[in-house]
């Protein structure tokens, strides 16, 4: 069975990207470019790694510490 998650993952990206928008205090346009630019986003977009069973907010904290890694 070959599920498509895309769904799924629409309606956690404008949550991913609240939370990480709080977080940083920016805008939530800056917020989105920042989440696709991240190593985050593009495990998210592989459904075989399954990303898209975590919380919103567990993957901007995923985000948040990939962003701290390469401080």
């Amino acid at each position: 069975m070959n599920e498509d998650h895309t769904l799924i993952r629409a309606t956690l990206v404008p949550a991913i990207v609240a939370f990480l928008a709080s977080h940083y205090n920016i805008a939530e346009d800056a917020a989105m470019d920042m989440f696709y630019r991240s190593k985050t986003a593009e495990a998210f977009a592989d459904d075989s790694l399954g990303l898209y069973g975590q919380s919103a907010l567990n993957l901007a904290g995923d985000v948040i510490q990939e962003r701290m890694s390469l401080s």
